[in-house]
């Protein structure tokens, strides 16, 4: 490695995108700083500034493979520790509307770790460079900018111990990968900026998950992972039933102000409500191992920094505050992965231009954000802008779908999609649209 490009970055938020951030910063700076409320290296528990980490969540093929990239033998790591891997067209029975589709070896893996083990994961591998420094119990108050306000040129702190003083962080970069609640459009224009574009898709979701321990009087799992009934316009109600490590977790959701409840009659009550029987008979007698978490979800948001007419220089924006998926379709970690990884050859030969690296990211984003917000605006009742594109893959995926209970190879090219390993597009080949038609035929 030659001599560092970039004297010190700050990354804001120390979860899987900051921590990402940091890793692929590490190799173009002399230093690099982690900013974070939370106490982060305590238990293996969800976070309080990431009440989402109850519920359970996917890695798709395409994260996989880039923590593989980024850390090699981490998929071995956490096998080692426990965790089960498997196929995602094998290991997992995807069901649409009731139905599943035929299962098929597809080459891709499926991590079931859950949310706070891997984030633990990910930080004790970037907390091991010798140039990455984390500062727990921090508060991030706000962004200082240069005289002329062209440039960020460090961050305002906060310890959160009692009597702690302000103090500023001088960067060359900073990064900010705070989430859902990100402040970076409010300073922005506070600053004098234009206010950031946004595109909204609302559905007003619940997410109510409970766990259970094993083993199973009926286990529908096995040695699989899961069984996922999709919620679809036809049958709303959604669930993921999955073997997670040391339990049995069961995350049910409802769109549209439909909400799982959190009492275990209730939560039962839902369940049996599901279009797949055998979750309900798996867990009917099983014991809880806690009251259930449930999680609210009101919209998708798109923050469209790439629509700016002028940014500062030395900001960079990525991950659930760049935009916030539902997070019913699993890419929000994985999205954050490519989007450590675009910023990692973005500072290749010096600080990322924010334009051009916000040009880029919008054109990663745009095709995970077609495939969930198309598939929630199927719903008669989301509020959200309905193109011409988005009416026609609303019409098109869910006969492939039904097409991929008989065939193996629509199964494949569907979780390679879906999974952001292929393009959406992929799905439009006239070898995958002539076995659709066949199908119905």
């Amino acid at each position: 490695m030659g001599v560092p490009l970039i004297a010190h970055a700050v990354v804001l938020g120390g979860s899987v995108a900051g921590s990402l951030a940091a890793r692929v910063l590490s190799p173009a700076c002399e230093r690099v700083t982690v900013v974070d409320r939370d106490d982060l290296f305590g238990p293996v528990e969800p976070r309080q500034a990431a009440p989402q980490g109850h519920h359970i969540h996917a890695l798709l093929a395409r994260g996989q493979q880039i923590l593989e990239e980024l850390f090699p033998g981490f998929t071995d790591e956490l096998v080692a520790g426990g965790v089960p891997i498997g196929d995602f067209g094998t290991s997992l029975s995807w069901y649409f509307n009731g139905q599943m589709i035929r299962k098929a070896e597809t080459g891709l893996v499926c991590v079931a770790s859950g949310r706070p083990l891997l984030e633990s994961r990910v930080r004790a591998r970037v907390r091991a460079l010798a140039n990455v420094t984390y500062r727990e119990r921090t508060d991030i108050v706000g962004l200082v900018a240069s005289p002329d306000r062209q440039r960020i040129a460090g961050v305002r702190v906060q310890g959160r111990a009692p009597g702690a003083p302000e103090e500023v962080l001088d960067a060359d970069l900073v990064v900010d990968t705070t989430g859902r609640g990100s402040r970076t459009p409010l300073w922005l224009e506070e600053l004098g900026y234009q206010r950031v574009p946004e595109e909204r898709v609302k559905m007003d979701l619940t997410y109510t998950t409970m766990d259970f321990r094993g083993p199973l009087s009926f286990d529908p799992i096995g040695e699989d992972i899961a069984l996922l009934p999709v919620a679809t316009p036809a049958q709303p109600r959604g669930a993921i039933f999955a073997r997670m490590p040391d339990r049995y977790a069961v995350s049910l959701t409802g769109i549209l102000g439909d909400r799982p409840p959190t009492d275990h009659e209730g939560f039962l009550a839902y369940v049996q409500s599901l279009p797949v029987p055998e979750i309900y008979k798996a867990v009917r007698d099983a014991e809880p191992m806690g009251p259930a978490a449930s999680f609210r979800f009101p919209a998708s948001i798109r923050r469209r920094y790439d629509r700016l007419a002028r940014t500062p220089d030395g900001l960079i924006v990525l991950g659930d505050a760049a935009c916030v998926f539902n997070p019913v379709y699993g890419q929000g970690m994985t999205v954050a992965a490519m989007s450590a990884r675009l910023l990692g050859e973005h500072v290749l030969s010096g600080p990322p231009a924010p334009r051009a690296f916000f040009r880029d990211l919008s054109r990663l984003i745009d095709a995970p954000w077609d495939m969930s917000a198309g598939a929630d605006l199927g719903f008669p009742g989301v509020v959200g802008r309905r193109t011409a594109k988005v009416r026609m893959g609303n019409l098109y995926i869910p006969r492939l779908q039904a097409a991929a209970a008989h065939d193996g190879v629509l199964t494949t090219a569907f979780l390679r999609s879906a999974g952001l390993v292929d393009p959406p597009q992929a799905l439009m080949r006239p070898a995958i649209i002539s076995r659709v038609l066949r199908s119905r035929r």
